[in-house]
């Protein structure tokens, strides 16, 4: 018994030191700002860099330095890493991974291309997108369509490890960039629109073997919530806090995906994340709260214990899935300094609450188009505290009867969806890619069988009454709730943004310009159109002393679903091929990753 003891023990501290370790390199890689080693940038999801080479005096002279194509005509909505010398990216279905050496003009080191059943292709929602790999312990993670987590060498290629996460047969996708946190690696899973339960998986970073798997609905056993530790807006959730939200055995059925990004805190070991719709999108099919669907999560990184989570729309009605990142910063609240999260949610909200206790500090509108709720209700007496407050006119779920509902802002898309925000410490802002898009909302009957949609909603889309943009650019001071400056775009701002520390803010339109604005004023300093619509996120690194910008393009993704996959019927696409039908005359399909830099003097 005692050298039983001794071995648990000794494997214990081990697994610690190990895990210790993987999180001190990986964080001491992330502050390095010639490198760029996670998909969100940094653990804290900012998105900022504190190179200066490129400023707004200078950045009108940036000129393609090189480009590469990834050889698939689909959306590309992640961006590639740099580590080193290497850098390392990847594309849509088949999710083909290229390592390309930066000192010889981006030169093909390795190619992984994985073997997948194209079968996945039709239970793939909103196009055969990927976020983007991962780095760490010397590997590149990848999780592919099929929901397969490959581990592959950085320097070769070679499989490592795989995993199996979840079933096509059944909706089961990955869509979802990786997040290696200490000796784990971090994903989710795609499929509300076919009926998935929602998780969020935990795997060992050295074999694959699952560590912990926390799930969106169910019993706390599933879900990993301690009914009297675990606090939502201030009190304890309580036995078995998600069945009672729902009717019978619909959590089974229930949704709450996990498609979007995490981030993480270091000194609280706590990985945040959004929960997604619940399923079918037919509210009366689902009477109650639908917990914990669309909701924010803080989850104990080594046990997947649930610490705080708070649910931003109580029996969706509009598919406002909450999975939307969650950028991590310390500021001031009312004079008092405060560690916050702060998340922009598809139903057209932006939250800031303490990422420690979950307590809810600020809920505001950032589209002044967002008529579902008059607000969030901020009064701790109110019975209806923390809730979004209703508007009765722009319900689905009407005394019992399926209506068809006009005029509802945001659509279904959001007034942001996954397009990742950025956030600028000299100024204490964000900057928040935005759609400004309403929509016409039809719900059905529809019954579940596994593998096949599951929706039971028809859409169109279509911009605010008044207005002929669908998208703002805009400037976010999070401690007020206001927007400090908004520049109109024709289309939905579709690419995650970047910040710098000389003062400037990159994006990328679905046209396809890569845009660098003033981050004081919002002012246009350069705009370069790529050779096809944008969806991914900039990024920045520092190669031989030059600092570079890069962004991948390849219309697709949900706004760009009518191009991508060749759809014509304004309804298709879940209403997004009608709204968006206007943008054929600006793009085409394409996959290249364009990298900028400063011409050599």
């Amino acid at each position: 018994m005692r050298k039983i003891l001794m071995t648990t023990c000794i494997a214990a501290v081990t697994a610690c030191t190990l895990g210790t370790a993987y999180a001190d390199d990986l964080l001491k890689m992330s502050q390095d700002p010639n490198q760029w080693v996670m998909p969100t940038g940094q653990y804290n999801n900012q998105r900022y860099t504190a190179l200066k080479q490129i400023t707004p005096a200078n950045v009108g002279k940036l000129t393609p330095a090189w480009t590469f194509s990834t050889g698939v005509l689909r959306g590309h909505e992640g961006s590639p890493l740099v580590v080193g010398d290497m850098m390392y990216l990847n594309a849509p279905f088949p999710n083909t991974v290229y390592a390309l050496d930066l000192n010889h003009d981006g030169k093909i080191v390795w190619k992984y291309t994985p073997h997948q059943d194209p079968s996945v292709i039709p239970v793939m929602c909103c196009d055969t997108v990927n976020r983007g790999v991962a780095y760490g312990d010397g590997k590149i993670f990848l999780h592919q369509a099929d929901t397969t987590l490959v581990a592959l060498d950085a320097k070769t290629g070679k499989v490592v490890w795989s995993v199996k996460d979840g079933d096509p047969t059944k909706g089961q996708t990955g869509t979802d960039a990786p997040m290696v946190v200490k000796d784990k690696v971090i994903i989710g899973v795609s499929g509300g629109e076919f009926g998935v339960r929602g998780w969020l998986s935990a795997y060992d970073i050295k074999t694959g073997k699952l560590a912990w798997r926390g799930y969106s609905e169910g019993p706390d056993s599933d879900t990993l919530i301690d009914p009297e530790k675990t606090m939502s807006l201030g009190k304890p959730v309580g036995p078995n806090s998600s069945i009672k939200t729902w009717k019978g055995d619909q959590w089974k059925i229930g949704g709450g995906d996990t498609w979007g990004w995490y981030s993480y805190d270091p000194k609280l070991n706590l990985v945040y994340y959004g929960s997604g719709n619940p399923s079918t999108w037919n509210p009366r099919q689902r009477p109650g709260d639908n917990k914990w669907s669309m909701s924010i999560w803080a989850r104990d990184l080594d046990t997947g214990k649930v610490k705080w989570i708070y649910q931003m729309t109580p029996h969706d009605q509009w598919d406002y899935d909450g999975v939307n990142e969650m950028i991590l910063v310390d500021q001031k609240i009312d004079g008092k300094m405060r560690k916050t999260l702060v998340h922009f949610d598809r139903n057209g909200f932006a939250y800031t609450l303490d990422r420690e206790t979950g307590a809810l500090l600020v809920a505001a509108k950032y589209d002044p188009a967002v008529n579902w709720a008059t607000k969030v209700d901020m009064d701790p007496k109110s019975p209806t505290y923390g809730r979004p407050l209703v508007v009765p006119q722009y319900s689905t779920d009407h005394n019992g009867e399926d209506v068809n509902t006009k005029g509802v802002c945001p659509a279904a898309l959001g007034s942001k969806d996954e397009q990742p925000a950025a956030y600028m410490p000299e100024d204490n802002l964000f900057f928040v890619p935005t759609n400004h898009v309403c929509m016409d909302y039809e719900p059905f009957r529809v019954k579940y069988t596994a593998g096949q949609p599951y929706v039971g909603a028809t859409l169109s889309m279509y911009p605010p009454k008044g207005d002929t943009n669908m998208g703002n650019f805009i400037a976010w001071n999070a401690a007020t709730g206001k927007i400090v400056w908004s520049k109109k775009e024709p289309f939905s701002v579709w690419s995650g943004a970047l910040t710098t520390a000389s003062g400037l803010v990159f994006y990328g339109t679905l046209e396809g310009y890569l845009k660098a604005v003033d981050a004081k004023t919002g002012k246009t300093l350069y705009k370069f159109k790529t050779p096809s619509g944008i969806i991914g996120n900039v990024m920045a690194y520092e190669h031989a002393g030059k600092e570079y910008v890069a962004v991948l393009s390849g219309v697709g993704g949900w706004a760009g679903i009518g191009l991508a996959a060749g759809l014509t019927k304004p309804t298709d696409g879940l209403g997004a091929v009608g709204g968006y039908a206007a943008l054929s005359d600006y793009t085409a399909l394409g996959g290249v990753l364009t990298v900028f830099g400063l011409p050599n003097s």
